[in-house]
């Protein structure tokens, strides 16, 4: 099969290339999926650079989700349940830029028919984040401010969207000063741009001096450090993502005396503490937000397997619009 693979880590449109890899087989316990399409996430270019928390082992296959359609299972009775159907295809391992790839019959979760290929192919990794973050992790109740870094990103705006259904504020924090005008309209109750001055001092203008008590972050270092530092007594910053690679700087003095805290968030972690009816609701209001275009992703352009590194050089680019998909077909 063809299949988008790096021997080594590096930036993405360097190491990535196209080739003939074997074909899969799944085992006890296994699906194999015929891949409609796949995401190009920030983590799959983490993976790619060598900067995610999890690397793989070298050569190896990126790409953590995706919908495709069950054409061979292994031993067991969930595959038997999937066989034939689309499903989305969660790869924790990686694996999904490829015309077929093997993942645990657990992780295959079947798509209702009225989710396009496109919405169902970011089904997960984003939709999933913003609904643990926001309504299980924070819990973030009607009429308060969220504080989000990079409100730009397609996570973020689902933040903006899902905000005006549940009733919480959303300050959104961007770089570039033109991005505001933008995520106002899609609903932002408030856009800063970090470029205009310190993050803190922006956010305690618009709340009137008390800061916030929720906050979530992909980017850390200095975009991180100016909302652990909006942070009103008592308040909780989320980490999701390290987009800066950078540290951020925390003053002791706002965790002990301020009682203000920093806390991690990584998906995987999250969903293996699931039962398997709460991960069935989780998929059912995924399923219904992305109907009320509440979850759903903005799509950009589409790319074949061969020309992966123009496709994950578009992904990388600072303000491209839509999320970019891989076809193997």
């Amino acid at each position: 099969m063809k299949a988008a693979v790096f021997d080594a880590f590096g930036e993405p449109s360097h190491v990535l290339k196209a080739r003939d890899v074997p074909t899969p087989t799944p085992g006890p316990g296994q699906v194999r999926a015929r891949m409609i399409a796949s995401p190009v996430n920030p983590s799959d270019l983490l993976v790619v650079q060598g900067l995610y928390g999890v690397l793989p082992t070298l050569p190896s296959i990126p790409g953590f989700e995706g919908v495709g359609v069950v054409d061979q299972v292994g031993p067991g009775l969930l595959g038997r349940l999937v066989k034939g159907k689309r499903v989305a295809v969660i790869n924790s391992a990686g694996g999904n830029w490829a015309e077929y790839a093997v993942i645990p019959a657990r992780q295959a979760r079947p798509i209702p028919d009225d989710i396009p290929d496109e919405q169902a192919a970011a089904f997960f990794v984003n939709p999933a984040t913003v609904l643990a973050l926001a309504r299980h992790v924070l819990r973030v109740p009607k009429g308060a401010w969220l504080l989000q870094g990079a409100a730009g990103s397609t996570l973020g705006r689902m933040i903006i969207k899902l905000g005006r259904h549940d009733g919480f504020k959303t300050l959104n924090v961007v770089r570039r000063a033109e991005a505001v005008p933008e995520l106002k309209a899609l609903g932002g109750d408030a856009v800063i741009a970090s470029s205009d001055g310190p993050i803190e001092d922006q956010v305690r203008a618009i709340t009137g001096g008390a800061g916030v008590r929720y906050a979530i972050d992909p980017v850390g270092g200095a975009t991180g450090m100016g909302l652990f530092r909006s942070l009103d007594e008592g308040g909780r910053l989320v980490l999701y993502g390290t987009l800066s690679g950078e540290p951020i700087p925390v003053d002791p003095r706002l965790v002990i005396s301020g009682r203000r805290t920093i806390k991690g968030f990584w998906l995987g972690h999250w969903m293996r503490e699931r039962s398997i009816p709460a991960s069935l609701l989780l998929f059912r209001e995924i399923a219904s937000l992305i109907r009320q275009n509440v979850l759903s992703s903005e799509i950009g352009r589409s790319y074949r397997l061969d020309q992966i590194q123009a496709a994950v050089h578009e992904a990388g680019e600072v303000g491209h619009k839509g999320k970019i998909l891989v076809r193997p077909g």
